[in-house]
């Protein structure tokens, strides 16, 4: 990622922390708002992950990836909150409608495109964490399944089973909601 020289200054962490934060932070908001289903706490919880990093400056050489490094500190803290007491009490209704951004297409394809996507969107919300999870890493961030195996600590095995678990649920729920996959 970078070297760390003995002359570095606060001026240079600072301009590391700016890079990183638009380089990853939309992808980790997104990748906690999966896990939590409410876009402040994914805000709050990729603010915490950049305060890590940034205390953490010092000992980044160490960090053999820093992509695996970051995801993973972004999954662990939003874990963390899914298992809090307050948490549990929290009534989440949000969609990750908002997290799409289409091209420039005629009104009538962008309203069908929008509505295929937040349909999508909130089925892949409603699955179980467990499937949630590798389904987006797996195809919301790109991950490898080499590398969501290192991200969440589940063999390989366990993952392509949870992909195909997952994938099943999905169509079944797209199925029963009338969904054909057919665009007008």
């Amino acid at each position: 990622m970078r070297k760390i020289r003995d002359d570095d200054s606060l001026e240079d962490r600072e301009v590391w922390l700016e890079m990183i934060m638009g380089d990853y932070g939309e992808r980790l908001t997104k990748l906690a708002y999966n896990y939590l289903k409410d876009w402040k706490l994914a805000e709050d919880i990729v603010q915490d992950v950049f305060i890590t990093c940034y205390q953490n400056y010092d000992k980044i050489d160490e960090v053999t990836s820093f992509k695996s490094w970051i995801y993973r500190l972004a999954i662990n803290r939003s874990k963390d909150v899914l298992k809090s007491h307050a948490f549990r009490k929290v009534v989440l209704n949000s969609s990750l409608f908002s997290l799409f951004s289409s091209k420039e297409l005629p009104p009538e394809k962008e309203l069908l495109k929008r509505s295929e996507e937040e349909f999508l969107s909130l089925c892949v919300l409603s699955l179980p964490v467990k499937y949630r999870e590798v389904v987006t890493l797996y195809y919301y961030e790109e991950c490898t399944i080499e590398e969501i195996q290192g991200l969440i600590g589940v063999n390989q095995n366990t993952i392509k089973t949870r992909l195909s678990r997952g994938r099943r649920k999905l169509k079944k729920m797209m199925e029963r909601r009338g969904y054909n996959g057919e665009q007008a």
